[in-house]
């Protein structure tokens, strides 16, 4: 669990809130329907519109990574390809063939994988690549969902804020219906502006800092794999891999 998003949510929702009830205003005058259908349903709409059904069912389920980060543990991963280093150089690669037995479906399987397969260590190189880079540039579209949506809820709250003023002048022969139309105005500027600056940017600000962080841990994996692959010291590759958590 990242407490610190948690943090940050409440601390946002709390200076909005505060800051309203300091000026003397009431937290039911930040509840509006109305805007808020227009600001949420509007940027929801844009961004469905501009996206692959994929990428953006894909940007979704990202956004469990803000309240739960995918785990990383570099130092169990650095440990457990120098112990795979030793059973290598002590048996040979076929001898972890038993390490398989053990590990997940995955990135790491599929590197160990062809290790015990006897691929040529620049073969396994660019195989792992290309598998890093394919998931790096589709966890990346995926991201870029919530930057897109914090670009999109501004402009859709001022619409919000035009149709409540056109609302407004409709009614001018009615002044009881003019507050309504006033507060909406105000209030779904308000829902896009706040929602793009204190969620949407910065979901989408931290997913790509989570993906960055994988892909550097993955970065590790591989070089490790080469250095097995090589025939080198378990030493020195726990050495140049200890060079990662700097």
């Amino acid at each position: 669990m990242d407490i610190l998003s948690i943090i940050g949510l409440v601390v946002a929702a709390a200076a909005i809130i505060g800051g309203q009830l300091l000026e003397g205003g009431s937290i039911g005058s930040l509840l509006q329907l109305a805007a808020f259908l227009i600001v949420i349903g509007g940027t929801l709409g844009a961004v469905m519109l501009q996206s692959p059904l994929p990428t953006f069912v894909e940007g979704l389920k990202l956004a469990q990574w803000i309240m739960s980060p995918p785990p990383a543990d570099p130092h169990g991963a650095i440990d457990r390809v120098v112990a795979w280093a030793q059973i290598a150089r002590k048996d040979g690669m076929l001898a972890l063939e038993e390490q398989l037995a053990e590990m997940p479906e995955g990135f790491q399987r599929n590197g160990l994988q062809m290790l015990v397969d006897g691929f040529e260590p620049e073969k396994i190189r660019e195989a792992m690549e290309v598998e890093i880079t394919a998931w790096e540039d589709r966890k990346r579209a995926a991201a870029k969902i919530w930057d897109s949506a914090g670009g999109y809820a501004p402009t859709i709250g001022i619409l919000g804020a035009v149709l409540g003023l056109i609302h407004v002048m409709e009614n001018l022969s009615d002044p009881g219906k003019l507050g309504g139309g006033i507060a909406v105005a105000f209030v779904a500027t308000v829902y896009g502006v706040g929602t793009a600056n204190l969620v949407l940017l910065p979901v989408g600000t931290k997913l790509k800092s989570l993906i960055a962080k994988e892909v550097a841990h993955r970065e590790l994996f591989v070089d490790g794999m080469m250095g097995i692959a090589n025939g080198e010291n378990p030493k020195l590759i726990q050495a140049r891999l200890n060079g990662y958590l700097a």
